[in-house]
């Protein structure tokens, strides 16, 4: 699920993959506006999919620390807002969702950006994380 939610610097939000043009991509806003634009080859364009967040020993995927605040949380927004929260109280609820997540590498506007993403998704139902081949290897082993 998350190949397609792409996050474009210079704008907030994040956004699901529409289709592809030539040298662009046709992006809808996943919050409530469902405003759908062009997003150009110049501007950058990481899908979520593809991010990781740093460890001690390893880098975790994106889904794999989502799916953690999803369980800390019950699939509901945190109660942390990320605008008002401390450096302190960002790192101690990241240490809480990923206990060794690295603490020179990761930043604290990482982890402002991690809990807003989130955020934003469990707000406009997207709660399905990992994906799609994984969640249906679970699924074939729990057979």
């Amino acid at each position: 699920m998350l190949k397609t939610i792409l996050s474009i610097s210079g704008k907030p939000g994040l956004y699901k993959l529409i289709s592809q043009g030539k040298n662009m991509l046709i992006v809808e806003s996943i919050s409530a506006d469902k405003k759908r634009f062009p997003a150009y080859g110049n501007e950058k364009i990481i899908s979520l999919g593809d991010i990781a967040m740093y460890t001690d020993d390893a880098e975790v995927p994106l889904c794999n620390v989502l799916d953690a605040m999803k369980i800390k949380e019950n699939a509901a927004v945190t109660a942390l807002d990320p605008k008002k929260a401390t450096p302190e109280q960002l790192r101690d609820y990241l240490a809480e969702v990923l206990p060794d997540f690295d603490r020179d590498r990761v930043y604290v506007a990482d982890i402002k950006k991690l809990i807003s993403w989130y955020n934003l998704l469990i707000t406009n139902g997207i709660t399905e994380f990992k994906a799609e081949t994984e969640a249906e290897k679970e699924e074939a082993t729990a057979e």
